[in-house]
């Protein structure tokens, strides 16, 4: 199949495919004699396997820990736990400082009056992180905590 057809059956695009090879993700196409890409059904599964990994957040080198896991029938499924739950971390990781940056956010909103006026807390905090006066700076996602 070529790459269009591959890319209808995995749900990936013909861009990340090319990408996806270009990075090592996957295995480079076959080619033909006038060098366009030929793929397997393999290839197909292969991107829905990546395409449900990133859908789930891994990222390109948890991916390919996971294919090389995948391909080994010799695996631990202790070795697969392992990649989930640093994954599952990162992901807590996230959730938190998302909840912190709207605790702060829902604050500052709540001290705003929304007015003519032209003060504003939020227009101050973000300000201060830009001045670097604030206290404490989220740096992952630049805004600072009360």
């Amino acid at each position: 199949m070529n790459i269009g057809e591959l890319s209808k059956a995995s749900g990936v695009s013909s861009k990340m495919i090319r990408y996806y090879e270009q990075i090592g993700l996957t295995r480079p196409a076959l080619r033909t004699v006038s060098s366009y890409r030929v793929y397997s059904d393999k290839d197909v599964h292969t991107l829905q396997f990546v395409r449900r990994a990133r859908d789930l957040g891994f990222s390109v080198e948890q991916i390919k820990e996971l294919l090389a896991l995948w391909g080994d029938r010799s695996r631990n499924s202790a070795d697969v736990k392992a990649v989930a739950l640093e994954h599952i971390a990162e992901l807590e990781s996230k959730v938190a400082a998302i909840e912190e940056m709207t605790k702060t956010l829902k604050h500052l909103a709540s001290h705003c009056h929304g007015d003519d006026r032209p003060e504003c807390p939020i227009i101050e905090e973000i300000a201060k992180v830009a001045d670097g006066k604030s206290p404490r700076v989220n740096a992952r996602f630049g805004l600072s905590a009360l």
